[in-house]
């Protein structure tokens, strides 16, 4: 086990294509760290980048302590496992695990003892005399990861290691990497684009765009506290509905617009204390899905915020039902909010399941002010 620093890193491609901009990051000893963005983000460079499989063209990357950027991957004690499994057809998955270690020419004995345990370890012992055609997905998955863990490494570097399998499969590998992760306690960065896998599996995420670091934080903390709107937009599912607002004084309270309703904000001491200095100003405003319910099961609904919506589509899941509905406001993008929709906003509720909903129906919804994020129009910016 090591931590992992980046100083400085920045990754220039041939025709002066920049993947990764002036990366600072420390990976704690232990500890299981999440990249996570879009396509293009940055986040599989910086991977690649550690395991020596790319170069860094500026800053300085350690592993345990020690300068990497001129060591060879063989060198850098560290396991990688792919989105391909690529494990070898014509061996068992015994052989397949022993593999790294044979090319190192350890003794028999000590193969057959370090496979056993891995196996043992990841639930495959029945599956070792097996060629991996016989295997499933989720099972063929499990030897990729074997043949890293038999190694003993220094760090575990996966990339986007669920995406081929379905589903079902995903949630149950999901799980079975953090109960893992938990028994072998290996410092471990992960790669992916999905945020569920982000959220359910990380110590801590690093949310990346455009080669940058937009925040890092625990995953809970990304969520209820994202630092601008690109993270608002991305983290979370359905995403954040993200509009334009403007800050109104009336009557010593704060208001915020949504379309036509005006939004009462709570009274001192105002969660968002810097709020004030946009009284009379454009903001953008963000909401969650679950920050709106149904204002009909409410005991005593406030009407100051409280908006009435058409249901232009109803989504029963059971437990949950998610509604779409229009607003006449501007929707700000996370992408860039100065790309502005003026047809009208598209937000989603996600209301409990215990109440049928159905298209064209008008529905009372309770607005949790003390939910509301707002971000800054230029800088994008949370307001705190």
């Amino acid at each position: 086990m090591a931590p992992i620093a980046f100083d400085g890193v920045t990754k220039v491609f041939a025709g002066g294509a920049v993947a990764v901009h002036e990366l600072s990051l420390g990976i704690l000893d232990g500890e299981f760290m999440v990249l996570v963005g879009p396509s293009g983000s940055g986040k599989s460079t910086v991977l690649r980048m550690v395991a020596g499989l790319e170069e860094a063209t500026s800053g300085t990357i350690r592993i345990g302590g020690r300068v990497v950027n001129d060591v060879a991957p063989r060198d850098r004690d560290v396991a990688m496992v792919f989105q391909s499994y690529a494990l070898y057809p014509h061996m068992s998955v015994r052989d397949n695990i022993g593999f790294p270690l044979r090319i190192r020419h350890m003794r028999r004995r000590a193969v057959k003892e370090r496979v056993a345990e891995s196996a043992q370890i990841l639930g495959i012992t029945e599956l070792l005399d097996r060629r991996p055609r016989q295997l499933s997905g989720g099972q063929r998955q499990r030897v990729a990861m074997g043949r890293s863990i038999v190694r003993e490494p220094q760090a575990f570097l996966m990339d986007e290691p669920l995406s081929n399998l379905d589903a079902k499969l995903r949630v149950e590998m999901r799980a079975y990497i953090a109960r893992l992760h938990q028994r072998l306690e290996t410092t471990t960065v992960y790669v992916t684009h999905d945020q569920t896998e982000a959220m359910t599996m990380a110590d801590r995420v690093a949310v990346m765009r455009d080669g940058r670091i937009a925040q890092i934080d625990r995953p809970q903390a990304v969520y209820e506290r994202p630092a601008n709107v690109f993270v608002a937009g991305f983290i979370g599912s359905p995403a954040m509905n993200l509009v334009h607002s403007r800050i109104e004084a009336t009557n010593g309270s704060l208001h915020a617009t949504l379309g036509e309703h005006r939004l009462r904000l709570p009274d001192r001491p105002l969660r968002w204390p810097g709020l004030g200095r946009y009284v009379g100003h454009d903001v953008v405003l963000g909401l969650r899905p679950e920050g709106f319910s149904d204002a009909r099961r409410l005991q005593s609904a406030d009407p100051e915020t409280t908006i009435e919506v058409d249901v232009a589509l109803a989504e029963p899941l059971g437990a949950e039902t998610v509604l779409h509905f229009d607003a006449k406001a501007r929707s700000a993008r996370a992408e860039s909010i100065l790309e502005t929709d003026d047809s009208g906003a598209h937000l989603t509720a996600r209301l409990d399941g215990q109440t049928p909903i159905a298209a064209g129906e008008r529905v009372p919804l309770a607005v949790d002010v003390e939910r509301l994020h707002f971000f800054d129009p230029e800088t994008e910016a949370a307001i705190a």
